[in-house]
């Protein structure tokens, strides 16, 4: 997979403007799988709930998971009777695969899925999808776990939730309280970078979307929601668990190995001041101190090991550069990804080579310590020697952390952002400017590619009720342009001879290989 960095693939975040014509702003989604009994009333309590309280235009969207009762029949009456419902059918199975579908071919910029038997009171769905719409978030999810919440379920599914969600911050880090819920939101412009990213077709689908949102530094909205568990609810628990698990050990995997380019997702800074680069301060020093000194300690808890063990078979020196070598090696290795966070293979060598630079004045200063205490006492003891070579590595951590900071791994973004000070100082236009277009740029555009970067929707699907063309420009955003006139508006195109060119634009995200065959077991609820 890919790994080269190109920050900025994603626009800056803008409010949605107060009149959207043309295209719907939300597009609720509801996976069902032989729901012939629900699916009608939770269509019209769904519609009638956004006709009275929803500001702007919306859609439902009716995704069919290969059901063989009489669910097709049903959801394609409502998209015939109902004009803000249409329904899609897929041939095969699972939720995943589903909002995959319907995601990737909608044209609303901010897309929500829930659940058939609408577990989660509708009142939280405007909160849910107002944070997307301001330009706040990123991604919107529905938390059961959250103190204020209110939660009707039996103790079973209380302590599998809490486990799951315990199981996700102990392996994957991650910071969000409830993956589970099925009640989620998220901008149009974020699914269609993300979605290319996430593997699982099933009922993993959004808990591995919601961790590489967060991995990639997106911002992620929850909201306390009001929750009465389906007694009805026919999904298996055991083979469910069985297949998340599964998901957690490959997309820890995956990040553990810098196998994910979750660096191409980088938001450019928006309007807060907080956000400006501020000149002559060191960005993320704090914690790369913290990372230093944590791998540093441990780097030095394992040279001492080794020094210990080469000790016992050969003389001092030569015990000291073997355990100098190999613990330098994994040094750089494990403050290259962890302290300075570089991800992916590109570098590694010189990296590598760097550091070992670093190891011959790491090995120059204990060496020449353990030549002085063999001068000073002609057969020391075991623990001077250690103590000795401890002060000696104390001294050269200091002087490795400047080194690795400055020369092995510097801080590329700082360089780019001067460039881009002095390229606005004499002229030119800052390559955030030329990268960073607003969400509606993105928003105003075709329908969004599929997962594999070709047409929208698959050919297993099928689609009734309204078309989904491509939106229409706004009505407001002339008069919205002309209001904020000191801001240089988006289609704004300098004289070429003043402006630099432009870096090539980054190549589509690469699409994961499609699963050959659909095990999944589970029904949709």
């Amino acid at each position: 997979m890919r790994t080269d960095h190109c920050s900025g693939a994603l626009p800056a975040r803008e409010h949605l403007p107060a009149a959207w014509a043309g295209t719907p702003v939300l597009d609720v989604v509801v996976p069902v799988y032989n729901e012939e009994k629900d699916l009608r009333p939770c269509v019209r309590r769904l519609h009638e709930h956004l006709t009275r309280t929803f500001p702007y235009a919306f859609r439902i969207t009716i995704a069919d998971n290969a059901s063989t009762d009489g669910t097709p029949l049903i959801a394609a009456d409502l998209a015939r009777r109902i004009e803000e419902v249409r329904s899609v059918r897929l041939e095969r199975k699972g939720r995943g695969r589903a909002l995959r579908t319907v995601w990737s071919a909608s044209d609303a910029p901010v897309l929500a899925y829930m659940d058939v038997d609408l577990s989660t009171d509708l009142n939280a769905l405007l909160p849910l999808v107002a944070p997307l719409i301001s330009g706040h978030s990123d991604v919107a999810m529905g938390s059961r776990l959250s103190r204020s919440a209110r939660v009707v379920r039996g103790a079973k599914r209380e302590f599998i939730s809490r486990g799951y969600n315990l199981i996700l911050r102990g392996s994957l880090q991650a910071r969000f309280s409830d993956a589970q819920c099925g009640f989620k939101a998220i901008r149009r412009d974020v699914a269609q970078v993300l979605l290319p990213l996430v593997e699982d077709s099933g009922w993993f689908f959004d808990t591995e979307l919601l961790v590489l949102a967060e991995r990639a530094g997106l911002r992620i909205h929850e909201v306390p929601v009001d929750w009465v568990d389906d007694p009805d609810s026919t999904v298996h628990i055991v083979r469910t668990a069985t297949e998340d698990l599964k998901g957690v050990w490959r997309v820890g995997r995956a990040l553990a190995t810098g196998a994910l380019p979750l660096d191409r997702l980088t938001r450019p800074f928006g309007d807060d001041p907080r956000d400006r680069t501020l000149a002559d301060v060191p960005r993320g020093l704090a914690r790369q101190l913290v990372g230093f000194c944590a791998v540093g300690a441990l780097s030095t808890v394992f040279y001492l090991l080794l020094y210990s063990a080469f000790r016992s078979v050969t003389g001092s020196q030569l015990a000291n550069g073997l355990a100098l070598l190999v613990s330098a090696v994994a040094n750089t290795a494990a403050n290259r990804r962890l302290t300075f966070r570089v991800r992916g293979r590109g570098g590694m060598v010189r990296h590598q080579a760097q550091g070992l630079v670093v190891l011959a004045i790491g090995l120059a200063l204990t060496s020449g310590s353990l030549a002085a205490l063999g001068t000073a006492s002609s057969d020391p003891a075991h623990s001077t020697e250690l103590a000795v070579l401890v002060a000696a590595n104390l001294a050269a951590t200091v002087l490795r952390f400047l080194l690795f900071r400055a020369w092995v791994f510097p801080d590329r973004t700082q360089a780019r952002a001067a460039g881009d000070t002095v390229a606005g100082q004499t002229g030119g236009t800052p390559a955030r400017a030329a990268t960073g277009h607003g969400a509606m740029a993105h928003v105003s555009g075709s329908a969004a590619p599929g997962p594999s970067g070709g047409s929208s929707a698959p050919r297993t699907a099928t689609w009734h009720g309204a078309a989904s063309g491509a939106p229409a420009s706004p009505s407001g955003q002339a008069a919205r342009e002309a209001a904020s006139a000191p801001r240089a508006p988006r289609t704004f195109q300098p004289d070429p001879p003043v402006t630099p060119p432009l870096a090539p634009a980054c190549p589509p995200l690469p699409s994961r290989p499609a699963p050959q065959a659909d095990r999944d077991p589970r029904t949709t609820r």
